[in-house]
């Protein structure tokens, strides 16, 4: 499979991934400009951007760019003075493990659309699906009792009836961000009186919906639940990205070189005397196991 299958079978799968191009190489280095590879959250890489010690720079920096979601050069350089052309903006990350050459590594995230589940069978849940879609959101329509909220960034309840309170109960169980509930003043307060919510859950639901534009029609109504949802967009609380903070990839120093490195399954390790040991590369494991058996 190459890179690209690789990555459509990702971006279909809604999971969050760094694309990883090399840009500009100095020998002696075994990337060459035009490699390529897939980093997921756990740390894993799949293609090839560099050996193991570039691999180690590029893993950390790759969780750093799924977790803010901006692309950014990484230039890994060698430790001491290298002469290699500057790039404005760039993350420098200096590798002690290198053995002289240089890498600019392109990182961009790859990361799925805020799915947005509506609720409800009625003209303004057609629009609002419609005007989602124009947006380049995932927009998941269901009439249904559905209450399966996994990855959901955002509910909104346009059925003018039904099991409103339990979907939005299971909305704010399930973290959901942003819940917008289509109705009057006075029967959406009274469906938020009947849940008896704290003041922080009473501030994620949206009743009336919608920005105040003075909408109408149900394409009005929905174009105003859309600006809301920008704006929550932009202020980063529709963000529901599975990628590690806490509970994700852990660090450990290199013990030769002091390079900090990511554990993950590739990792080289060594135990010794009951202590964990980890590496940048089979280089690094292979001087500190000499240097033990010396003592």
């Amino acid at each position: 499979m190459t890179i690209s299958e690789r990555a459509q079978q990702l971006l279909a799968a809604r999971t969050p991934f760094v694309h990883a191009t090399v840009v500009r190489a100095q020998q002696p280095t075994s990337a060459y400009p035009g490699d390529e590879a897939i980093l997921l959250a756990d740390g894993t890489i799949e293609g090839f951007v560099g050996g193991q010690c570039a691999q180690n720079s590029v893993r950390k920096a790759a969780l750093g760019v799924l977790q803010a979601g901006e692309s950014v050069l990484l230039r890994v350089l060698p430790d001491g003075d290298v002469h290699f052309p500057e790039a404005p903006g760039a993350c420098v990350v200096v590798n002690p493990c290198l053995s002289g050459g240089s890498l600019e590594i392109f990182l961009t995230p790859q990361l799925p659309p805020p799915l947005i589940r509506i609720y409800g069978a009625t003209p303004i849940a057609d629009a609002v699906i419609q005007v989602c879609a124009v947006l380049g959101y995932e927009a998941v329509g269901d009439a249904r009792r559905e209450t399966e909220l996994t990855d959901t960034a955002a509910v909104v309840i346009a059925s003018h009836g039904g099991p409103e309170a339990e979907i939005i109960r299971a909305a704010l169980d399930n973290g959901v961000g942003y819940i917008g509930l289509v109705a009057s003043k006075v029967r959406g307060l009274s469906i938020l009186n009947e849940l008896e919510l704290s003041d922080t859950e009473r501030a994620r639901v949206h009743t009336p919906v919608g920005l105040a534009i003075g909408a109408k029609t149900p394409a009005e109504i929905a174009v105003s639940i859309a600006a809301e949802l920008i704006a929550a967009v932009r202020d980063g609380s529709l963000t529901r990205l599975a990628v590690p903070v806490n509970g994700g990839p852990i660090e450990a120093v290199d013990p030769v070189c002091g390079m900090t490195v990511l554990i993950g399954p590739a990792t080289e390790h060594l135990q010794l005397a009951g202590a964990d040991y980890w590496f940048c590369c089979s280089g690094c494991r292979a001087a500190f196991a000499a240097g033990k058996a010396s003592v």
